[in-house]
């Protein structure tokens, strides 16, 4: 039998409840298809709640503690060997199509970046691009989400070569946001773009993806392909029909449950605007990390729902063009050989616990992510299971696929057991967090029942039993009757800890 073809479908910052098998509230035929096709992982965990970190981590099966793109704003080295190296050399056709985020939006003499200015606007310089991309031979990438003014790269050479031209004036021309330009290429609440569908990143990448797939099967290779879509990362924005999908008094945000925090560290209250807005006017270094991330003071609710339909708006744009990707398999007769596995990089709050966007607190909204495999006669149809995954388990579980050799330095375990109904491969998963404070770097471990979240600087944190308390509104962290349970875990943690270090060869001497 020939080599199965890989193909990672990944979204960015969805929360894991946007799928219409799970919530009626949204439509998502296609990828509903791919849960009724295949199984869908209810237990599914990402490595870091941030782009960069889980992105390098699905590239090297490495945790971001060791691949070294430890945060956003820093980048993974190009020595960092990554699993698209493995592919070419066994001779798959290998393509990136979508979101990179490797590196950072700004370069130094030290650290240079190919995703930042002047570069992510030379188009002849992507034009005319032929270098491996972190083991991927052939790549279209983008850096921008929605309309923000870092677009460029292969997204504005494929717009101009569809002779749209005028592609600037639908985007902002600089970083930040200027709700003044916005105006100009926006309706009703600037919510809803007038940059044609067509002419979308949600449709290069699917367009894209579907070509790389087509060159791999006229050059008669098997493919290892990532067709990585930017939405429903905010900014809320998106074209119609899916600006006017969903109406907003529909949508049924997630709230802060009075008292909820009380057993919190500290950083939780100050989050929950409500219940401490005079800190955001007086915000130190550490408090203001929390502001960077993404959190702000005194959410409109009302506005906010008008954000929450856009976004799932945003969802279902997606989830059409990642039924064109699925049809165009089923055209080449390749679905059968095909392993698919969707997912994303990392969660998002939609008001759960009086939080939106994302950063630091380890709820599940933020770390548990939507996670589907479909593979025709190796993986089980229409199933839905509670088995742990975590996202480093990819590159182990796709190298092992493939057949190809798999380092022992990889992270991760190999999940096609799992993925075949025959049994839980993990006991245990871990989440890193490390902002650049050392009050918000943090570790979560995550058990079949139990989440516990360490701090490195402070005495507090986090333990939730996740069967009994599954909305996490009763922390136990400093209850007493949680005392043994916490010494255990802590003991669980460590030992998990050392179960992934890292092995670069086998002991092949006593000494």
């Amino acid at each position: 039998m020939s080599q199965p073809n890989i193909l990672l479908i990944t979204s960015d910052q969805q929360h894991w409840f946007t799928l219409g098998v799970d919530n009626p509230a949204i439509s998502t035929p296609n990828l509903d298809r791919l849960c009724k096709e295949g199984t869908r992982f209810q237990r599914a965990y990402c490595p870091n709640p941030t782009c960069t970190p889980t992105r390098a981590t699905l590239l090297t099966g490495l945790m971001p503690s060791q691949h070294g793109a430890w945060t956003l704003g820093t980048k993974l080295d190009e020595s960092v060997p990554c699993i698209g190296d493995r592919f070419q050399e066994a001779g798959f056709y290998t393509a990136l199509i979508g979101k990179a985020h490797f590196q950072p939006l700004l370069s130094t003499e030290e650290y240079v970046s190919l995703e930042s200015y002047p570069l992510l606007r030379d188009l002849d310089y992507w034009k005319n691009y032929k270098e491996s991309f972190y083991g991927f031979e052939h790549i279209d990438i983008a850096r921008m989400h929605a309309d923000e003014g870092h677009v460029g790269q292969h997204y504005a050479l494929w717009m101009e070569e569809k002779g749209f031209k005028n592609w600037r004036e639908f985007f902002q021309l600089e970083m930040g946001n200027d709700p003044e330009r916005r105006k100009s290429y926006t309706s009703e609440d600037h919510r809803h773009w007038n940059l044609p569908p067509e002419m979308h990143y949600t449709t290069w990448t699917a367009e894209r993806s579907i070509d790389h797939i087509e060159a791999a099967a006229e050059e008669g290779k098997p493919f290892y392909i990532w067709s990585s879509f930017h939405d429903p990362h905010p900014p809320y924005i998106v074209p119609e029909p899916w600006a006017s999908m969903y109406k907003p008094e529909d949508m049924e945000p997630g709230s802060l449950v009075p008292g909820e925090h009380d057993q919190n560290p500290a950083h939780f209250r100050y989050a929950a605007a409500e219940q401490n807005p005079e800190f955001w006017g007086n915000a130190t270094e550490g408090q203001g990390a929390i502001h960077g991330a993404g959190f702000q003071a005194g959410i409109d609710w009302e506005e906010f729902k008008k954000d929450m339909a856009c976004y799932y708006g945003m969802v279902s744009f997606m989830d059409e063009q990642i039924g064109r990707i699925l049809d165009r398999l089923d055209a080449l007769g390749q679905t059968e050989n095909t392993l698919v596995v969707f997912t994303t990089d990392h969660g998002h709050f939609l008001g759960q616990h009086g939080l939106h966007l994302k950063a630091i607190h380890h709820y599940e909204d933020l770390l548990r992510v939507p996670f589907i495999v479909r593979h025709p006669g190796k993986v089980p149809a229409g199933e839905a299971s509670a088995d742990l995954q975590n996202l480093v388990d990819l590159p182990r579980s796709f190298l092992a696929e493939a057949g190809l050799e798999v380092p022992l330095y990889l992270q991760g375990v190999d999940q096609r057991p799992s993925w075949a109904g025959h049994g839980a491969q993990r006991s245990w998963s871990i989440t890193e967090n490390h902002h650049g404070y050392s009050r918000f770097h943090m570790n979560s471990f995550i058990t079949d029942r139990y989440k516990l979240t360490v701090h490195r600087d402070s005495d507090e944190g986090e333990l939730f039993d996740l069967q009994e308390d599954p909305q996490e509104l009763n922390n136990l962290w400093n209850a007493a009757d949680a005392a043994g349970l916490k010494a255990s875990l802590m003991h669980q943690f460590m030992r998990a800890q050392m179960e992934s270090e890292r092995i670069h060869m086998p002991r092949i001497a006593g000494a």
